[in-house]
């Protein structure tokens, strides 16, 4: 049929022209070789550039051969250049030697972040070199050059290597590129145990990696294996590795420098990716000249009898500080023996008239005190000379105490008074024979009917105009020894919670070190950094034993003095029972342990530092910060300070912070205004607390109360606040703190954690200046030993500070960039700044407790209502 003829026609050319389309949309064909390929062998000879060309039918060899000595080793370099833009059809090199076998394409393809692929036309690498134990020997080796491409044309060039094995404390400057890394050999002299390989470079930029691996075949020279084997750091400027021969049999290393494709890992920007419209997504980028300039040195470290003197000074220092308080021990119990003697002596009467002895004008050596007043406070403040005017005798009276049995004490005559007074002692002014409630004691809460009588009683007594340490020291001794102790033994719970995972976390950190050699991990000084062991920086742990020891010595003294004042205690002595800031000891126990955490979690922190264990460093100095505010608040507020629990718990909160800040709040806008907010708030609600000494009420009426409030006292009246210290201190306190808040919300600094530190700080310096002011204002007096823990603290925690400040390594930035920062050591060869910071710190801070500690020694002998609240 005519019509089916037709139909299978038009059918058959249908298919033919479907065939023919999908045979021109294939994509065109490798070139395939003809037959077996031709191999073309070659004789080459060194420093001589070969141009060639090779296709897919054409195998190019090329012999070379050279002499190897056993006692010099000659590195050997193969240089090549592809001239044809080909990047999908590369050429193939492969260099067959003794023992090893090395092969690279060109274009060489590495690959940098999110798999970008970068290309290179020219590529150089440097031939490992196999060990001969004969004294000289003729080694051959061949260069194989194949492709799958038509036609292309290479350069060819293989050089010997000229100095090749460093030399020892001699510098030498080479380039490299990421296509054409260097490495070279150095071997351990005699009597070297360990050496730093120090490299610089005058740019940041290109970033590149040093590495230092074991003399093995082959060398993992390249961007993307450098990472294999051996120890290796980024580095922009700076870099520096600390070798041990023991760590290499052959008692030689290779150091290995490779510039990285891209500079991201060194804090550098990501290089532009051009994509055209017609590219492909997967096309590879032409860097073209990406080269550095670096020069190495190789210089010996510290033996071992540095290390051992540098311990032996360390512990020298720091029992020195044992040795020196032994002797302030045994000279004031001297002074005091001296002291009791003289009084016996006085009260004793004379063996030729039978009368008491009288104190010669010239013993005194200065008028007594005429006025213990308070400032410029109108209250009629008695002078302390009162007491002279008492009876001249001596007679036993009878001293009333709530809750305790009844003891007696000898009125002292009125030489020994005129003696006390000398001493610059204040005297009891009559207390025997008052009634505990009238004078100083503590009011149990038993004494009183109700509960709103207690509330009623607070009210009183603290809102008075002008408190004495009496109005706030009458709570039960027991109870608040009890309510303090607490602050020791909660401390001592948080420390052993807290550093038993932080030990077993930086071991880790340590093992990862040692066994991935990634050295990007810790951010050390790595100009100075001297392993011991496993650890890759033992003096900056060493420098925090200093932390310890002083902290210990802190205890041992609180321990002596408690001991003291327990015996005073048990013998009914009337100076420890009614004079003085009221002895309460947990706080300065805390204080002492939490010196001691410090160093152990510092030295924790130094085994690794880094970004993720940051906190271990900064914690137990909030905790420090705060319980000496405590402590300064405690001294004349016994009765009302805050327990341990609510204490902790606040500290808690500002770790907490610490640790969100450093975590989101660098460049967060949200996060600084949340925070500024915070802390202004908390400001005023802790000045109000501390302005009216907890008498006041945080509920629905607080606004409705603020607005009476300035109505009454500045719109009604004008009148001046009730307390004026308590509110210049608080006035002084909200500035800075405000000041503090507004840089923090307008600078943002990156360091969150030193700005925190920095706020608790200044809290602290200004209420322990308003403290000495004060004091100095209410007539009191500073004595010898604390002045001189003013002075030399001051001193010390300038040069603490200024070491502080050198910033060695940061956190903040890169690996690579925090190297730039890195120096020699200053201190035998040793210690950097950062340890010197450790010493002085450790002894500016000891320094500090025994200020807080002895600030008001002189009023041991001072009745409590006669000691001012400030």
């Amino acid at each position: 049929m005519p019509g089916a003829g037709a139909a299978a026609l038009a059918r058959g050319l249908l298919a033919r022209g479907l065939l023919a389309w999908a045979l021109l949309a294939l994509p065109p064909a490798l070139p395939q070789p003809h037959g077996r390929p031709q191999v073309e062998e070659k004789e080459a000879r060194f420093n001589t550039t070969y141009t060639d060309w090779v296709d897919a039918n054409l195998l190019n060899i090329y012999a070379f051969n050279h002499s190897v000595r056993r006692n010099r080793t000659e590195g050997v370099r193969v240089s090549v250049n592809v001239l044809s833009d080909r990047k999908d059809l590369p050429v193939l090199f492969v260099v067959r030697q003794k023992e090893a076998v090395v092969s690279f394409q060109v274009p060489l393809i590495l690959r940098g972040l999110y798999q970008r692929k970068y290309a290179y036309q020219e590529v150089s690498r440097t031939l490992c070199q196999p060990q001969t134990k004969a004294e000289v020997e003729t080694q051959h080796f061949y260069v194989d050059v194949s492709t799958l491409s038509l036609n292309t044309s290479y350069q060819l060039r293989v050089t010997h290597v000229e100095n090749f094995v460093l030399r020892t404390n001699e510098r030498f400057s080479f380039n490299a590129t990421a296509a054409q890394p260097q490495y070279f050999k150095y071997e351990f002299p005699k009597g070297v145990d360990s050496v730093i390989v120090k490299v610089t470079s005058a740019m940041a930029f290109p970033c590149s990696v040093i590495s230092i691996q074991d003399i093995l075949c082959p060398v993992y020279d390249l961007d993307n294996n450098v990472a294999f084997i051996g120890m290796y750091q980024t580095m922009t400027k700076k870099a520096a590795i600390t070798v041990q021969k023991k760590d290499f049999p052959s008692n030689s290393f290779y150091v290995v420098v490779v510039v990285k494709t891209e500079d991201e890992v060194c804090g550098g920007a990501l290089p532009y990716y051009p994509l055209s419209k017609n590219a492909s997504p997967d096309e590879p980028v032409d860097q073209h000249n990406r080269q550095k300039m670096l020069e190495v040195m190789v210089s010996p470290t510290i033996t071992s009898e540095a290390y051992v003197s540098s311990v032996l000074f360390c512990l020298g220092i720091f029992l020195s500080f044992y040795v020196l308080t032994l002797f302030i021990a045994c000279w004031e119990s001297c002074r005091q023996q001296k002291r009791k003697g003289l009084l016996a002596a006085m009260d004793s009467p004379s063996l030729d008239t039978g009368h008491a002895r009288s104190i010669p004008t010239s013993f005194l050596g200065h008028a007594p005190y005429d006025s213990y007043g308070y400032g410029s406070f109108g209250n009629g403040s008695s002078s302390s000379a009162e007491g002279v005017t008492d009876s001249m005798g001596s007679a036993e009276v009878s001293y009333g105490y709530t809750g305790q049995e009844q003891f007696k004490r000898r009125t002292p005559s009125a030489p020994m008074r005129l003696l006390s007074i000398a001493m610059g002692e204040r005297s009891l002014e009559n207390v025997a024979g008052r009634p505990r409630l009238d004078s100083l004691s503590s009011i149990e809460e038993d004494d009183y009917d109700t509960l709103a009588d207690i509330d009623y009683d607070k009210n009183v007594i603290r809102t008075k105009q002008y408190l004495c340490v009496a109005d706030l020291a009458r709570k039960d001794k027991r109870v608040l020894r009890k309510k303090y102790q607490i602050y020791f033994w909660n401390i001592a719970t948080i420390a052993v919670f807290y550093a038993l995972p932080v030990i077993q976390l930086v071991i880790t950190y340590q093992t990862v070190v040692n066994v991935t050699g990634n050295q990007d991990i810790c951010y050390y000084n790595f100009l100075c950094a001297h392993p011991l062991g496993n650890l890759s920086a033992f003096n900056n742990i060493l420098s925090n034993l200093g932390y310890v020891l002083l902290g210990l010595l802190f205890l041992l003294i609180i321990l002596q003095r408690e001991i003291s004042y327990n015996r005073a205690l048990m013998r009914n002595d009337a100076h420890a029972l009614e004079c003085g800031i009221p002895k309460h000891f947990g706080l300065f126990y805390a204080m002492g342990t939490a010196l001691m955490m410090e160093g152990l979690l510092s030295a924790c922190y130094h085994v690794c530092p880094n970004y993720t264990n940051f906190q271990f460093d900064t914690s137990f100095m909030y905790m420090i910060a705060g319980l000496c505010m405590l402590k300064l608040y405690q001294k004349r507020h016994p009765d009302i300070n805050a327990s341990a629990y609510s204490a902790y718990a606040c500290l808690a909160l500002v770790i907490f912070f610490s640790v969100v800040g450093v975590v989101f709040g660098k460049g967060n806008t949200a996060f600084w205004i949340v925070f500024s907010v915070i802390h202004i708030v908390a400001t005023l609600l802790l000045s109000t607390q501390l302005y009216y000494m907890g008498r006041w009420k945080l509920d629905s009426g607080i606004l409705r109360r603020i607005l009476h409030v300035l109505y009454t006292d500045c719109v009604r009246q004008c009148s001046g606040p009730m307390y004026v210290d308590r509110m210049v201190l608080l006035v002084m306190g909200n500035i800075i703190n405000w000041s503090l808040a507004a840089y923090g919300l307008i600078v943002r600094p990156n360091d969150f954690a030193s700005y925190l530190l920095a706020i608790g700080i200044c809290n602290l310096l200004l209420y322990f200046a308003f403290y000495i002011i004060m004091k100095l204002r209410s007539g009191e007096r500073i004595k010898l030993i604390p002045f001189l823990c003013i002075i030399g603290t001051s001193v010390v925690w300038g040069f603490a500070l200024f070491f502080f400040f050198q910033g060695l390594s940061t956190w903040q930035k890169t690996p690579a960039e925090s190297r730039e920062h890195n120096r020699d050591c200053i201190l035998l060869d040793f210690f950097d700044d950062h340890d010197i910071w450790h010493f002085l710190s450790s002894i500016a801070m000891f320094g500090s407790f025994l200020v807080l500690l002895t600030l008001d020694d002189d009023l041991d002998c001072v009745q409590r209502d006669k000691i001012y609240v400030f």
